[in-house]
C-alpha cells in the first residue's frame, strides 16, 4: 500500500477541536479537504503529520499553537475611538468586522472590548494562541 509523501495531493476528512474538546471546524457534511502535502496550504503542524499515512489510516494529531496560527500578538489589538465606527454598525463583544489596511486589503477584526469612548478590535486569527487537536482520516492519495 502506498504512503503519502511530500508533493502528493491528498483528500482527508477531519475534525478540528480545541484542547477542551470544542469543535472549531470539520469536513463533516462537506467535501473532504484536498491539498498538496508540503505546499503550505494548511497549517504546518497538520501538514507534517500526513507523510507516511496510507489510505484508510486514521490518527489524532496534536498541533501546538506555534505550528498552527501562532501566538496571539498583543500589538494586533487596537482601541479605536467609538466615533470612528459608523453608527449603523451594531457593536457587541464578539462581533466580527472588516477593516481596510493602508494598502487596501480587507482585514477581519473582532470586537473584544467596548466602552463609551472606544472599541477595542483584535486582528489576531481567532485560533491564535490555541493548541489544536485534529482527528483525521486519509481518504485518497492522488
Amino acid at each position: 500500500m502506498s504512503e503519502v509523501k511530500t508533493g502528493d495531493t491528498v483528500k482527508l476528512n477531519y475534525t478540528g477541536t480545541l484542547a477542551d474538546g470544542t469543535v472549531f471546524d470539520s469536513s463533516e457534511g462537506r467535501d473532504p479537504l484536498e491539498f498538496t502535502v508540503g505546499s503550505g496550504q494548511i497549517i504546518p503542524g497538520l501538514d507534517k503529520a500526513i507523510p507516511g499515512m496510507s489510505v484508510g489510516d486514521k490518527q489524532t494529531v496534536l498541533v501546538a499553537c506555534d505550528e498552527a496560527y501562532g501566538q496571539a500578538d498583543p500589538d494586533a489589538r487596537q482601541a479605536v475611538p467609538r466615533d470612528q465606527i459608523p453608527a449603523d454598525i451594531p457593536l457587541e463583544i464578539g462581533t466580527m468586522l472588516q477593516m481596510q489596511t493602508p494598502d487596501g486589503r480587507a482585514m477581519p477584526v473582532k470586537v473584544i472590548e467596548l466602552s463609551d469612548e472606544s472599541v477595542t478590535l483584535d486582528a489576531n486569527h481567532p485560533l491564535a494562541g490555541q493548541d489544536l487537536v485534529f482527528n483525521i482520516e486519509l481518504l485518497e492519495i492522488a
